[in-house]
C-alpha cells in the first residue's frame, strides 16, 4: 500500500471493487499541509526580514516638570501649637491665603508686650550711642582748646625765655663795662697815689679818687648781680617752658584717652544696638510667622498635622499642596546597561495607566493609544533604586497628553532606539548582546554601530 517493497502487489488488486481503496487513493490532505507548511515558512521568513524597532522597556510615573510645580508640603517655620484652621482638604487656594494659626510654645516669647519693650531698649541704646557722640565731639573741643592754649602758653614762654636771654646779653655787657670803669678807676688810683707818694697830689685828691675806684667797685657787683639774676631768669624760663610743654600734653593726652573711652563706650553701644536692631527683627518676622500662608496658587491635599492644641516643631511638615499650575512630564528609572544608549532628545513612547492602549513595541508607529515624549535630562548619579531617573517632557509635534492626566499616574514607556531586522533581534537577544543605539544631530537620525 505504501509501494515500500520492491515486490509490490498493487497491480494484483482490483482496487474498484473495495471502497475503501477508492476513498485513500482520492484523499488530498498530505498536499494541502504540505504547502500550508511551505506558505508559513514563507511568511515566517518574510517576518524574519521586516524592520523592527528596538526600545527599552521602562515603568514610570507622571510629575511635573519644574521643582516648584510638584506637589510640596507646607513647614512651620518655627514651634508652635495649633490654634485654628482656615481650609480643609480639598479647598483651592491663592497664594498668601491663610492656612492656620499657631501660637508660642516658648517661654522666651510669652510677653506679649514684647516688640515694644525691645523697640525701647533699643530706642535707650541708640540715645546712649548719641549721648556717647556728644561727648566724643566735646572731648574734641576740649582737645582743640588745649591745644591752641598750649600754643598760646608755649609762644609765652618762649618770648619770656627770649626776653631773658636778650637781658642776658645786655646785663652781661653792662657788666663787662662796670669791670672795664672798675679796672680804669683802679689803675688811676694807683697813679694817683704814686703821684701823692712823690708829693704831686693832695689827699685830697688820692681820696676822691679812691671813692671814685669803690663806686666803680660797686657799679661792677651790681652789674655782676644783675647778669646772675638775668641767667637765673633764663634758667627758669627754660624751666616754665619745660613745664608748660609736659602740662599740656599731660592734659590732651588724658583728654585724647578719655575720648578714647567714649569712643569705646559708643563702639560698645553700638554693637548692642545693632543686636538689639537684629533681635526686634526677628521678633517682628517671628510675629509674622504664627500665620502660616499658602506659598502658592494650588490645592490643599492632606493635612499631616491634625486637631487644635497639637503642638509642632520647627521644620514640621503640617500640610501637603498640589500646584494649580503645572506642566506634565514623566519620571522614569532605566538600568545602568541602557543608560550609554540614552541622550536628550531622544523620542519615547508612554501609555498612561487608565488610558487604553494597544502596544507593539517593535512596531511603535502602529501602536495605539501611546503618546509622544522626548528624554530632557538625565541623572548623572544612580538613585537609591539602583536605576538612573530619566525625565521626560511632552514632544511637541505629537499629540498633546489626556487633559485628565494627574500627577502620580503610572505610565509604560518605550524608549526608541535603531530600526533593525526581525532575524537581526533574535540573534541579538539569543546572543545576549545590547540593543544598537542612534544619536540625533540638527534634527536628523543617524545609525551608530552596535554596542560591543
Amino acid at each position: 500500500m505504501l509501494n515500500i517493497s520492491p515486490n509490490s502487489i498493487n497491480q494484483r488488486i482490483d482496487k474498484p471493487r473495495y471502497s475503501t481503496f477508492r476513498l485513500l487513493e482520492n484523499k488530498k490532505g498530505g498536499k494541502v499541509i504540505i504547502r500550508l507548511l511551505m506558505a508559513l515558512s514563507l511568511a515566517f521568513l518574510i517576518l524574519l526580514l521586516m524592520p523592527w524597532t528596538q526600545n527599552i522597556r521602562s515603568k514610570g510615573n507622571v510629575t511635573a516638570l519644574r521643582p516648584d510645580q510638584r506637589p510640596q508640603t507646607i513647614h512651620s517655620v518655627i514651634a508652635g501649637r495649633i490654634e485654628k484652621w482656615f481650609v480643609k482638604e480639598g479647598d483651592i487656594v491663592q497664594k498668601g491665603d491663610t492656612i492656620l494659626f499657631i501660637s508660642e510654645v516658648k517661654d522666651d516669647y510669652f510677653d506679649p508686650n514684647l516688640l515694644a519693650r525691645t523697640e525701647e531698649q533699643l530706642q535707650a541704646k541708640e540715645m546712649s550711642v548719641k549721648s556717647y557722640m556728644e561727648k566724643v565731639k566735646a572731648i574734641d573741643a576740649q582737645v582743640d582748646a588745649l591745644v591752641q592754649t598750649s600754643r598760646l602758653k608755649l609762644q609765652q614762654a618762649e618770648n619770656k625765655l627770649k626776653q631773658a636771654r636778650l637781658k642776658v646779653t645786655s646785663d652781661s655787657m653792662d657788666f663787662q663795662a662796670a669791670q672795664i670803669n672798675f679796672n680804669i678807676a683802679e689803675e688811676q688810683y694807683k697813679r694817683m697815689e704814686g703821684l701823692y707818694e712823690k708829693g704831686l697830689k693832695s689827699l685830697t685828691d688820692l681820696e676822691n679818687r679812691r671813692l671814685v675806684m669803690q663806686k666803680a667797685k660797686a657799679s661792677q657787683i651790681s652789674a655782676e648781680n644783675k647778669l646772675l639774676t638775668s641767667q637765673n631768669e633764663v634758667l627758669n624760663a627754660t624751666v616754665e617752658l619745660t613745664t608748660i610743654r609736659a602740662e599740656y600734653r599731660d592734659k590732651i593726652a588724658k583728654s585724647e584717652s578719655d575720648k578714647y573711652a567714649a569712643l569705646s563706650s559708643m563702639y560698645d553701644a553700638e554693637a548692642v544696638v545693632t543686636k538689639l536692631q537684629n533681635q526686634y527683627m526677628n521678633y517682628s518676622v517671628r510675629s509674622g510667622l504664627y500665620y502660616v500662608t499658602a506659598p502658592q496658587n494650588g490645592v490643599i491635599t492632606k493635612a499631616i498635622k491634625t486637631g487644635i492644641g497639637e503642638t509642632i516643631k520647627e521644620g514640621a511638615e503640617i500640610i501637603s499642596i498640589m500646584p494649580s499650575s503645572y506642566e506634565l512630564a514623566i519620571e522614569m528609572y532605566i538600568k545602568p546597561l541602557d543608560l550609554p544608549l540614552l541622550e536628550k532628545g531622544q523620542h519615547v513612547r508612554i501609555q498612561f495607566d487608565g488610558w487604553p492602549a494597544i502596544v507593539f513595541s517593535g512596531w511603535p508607529n502602529t501602536s495605539y493609544g501611546t503618546y509622544g515624549g522626548q528624554v530632557i535630562a538625565i541623572d548623572n548619579f544612580i538613585s537609591d533604586n539602583g536605576l538612573y531617573r530619566v525625565l521626560v517632557a511632552q514632544d511637541p509635534k505629537d499629540h498633546p497628553w489626556p487633559t485628565a492626566l494627574r500627577v502620580g499616574a503610572g505610565t509604560n514607556n518605550m524608549l526608541l532606539l535603531k530600526d533593525v531586522p526581525i532575524w537581526y533581534e533574535l540573534w541579538r537577544r539569543i546572543n545576549g548582546f545590547p540593543p544598537d543605539y542612534y544619536k540625533t544631530s540638527s534634527g536628523t537620525t543617524t545609525s551608530k554601530g552596535a554596542v560591543k
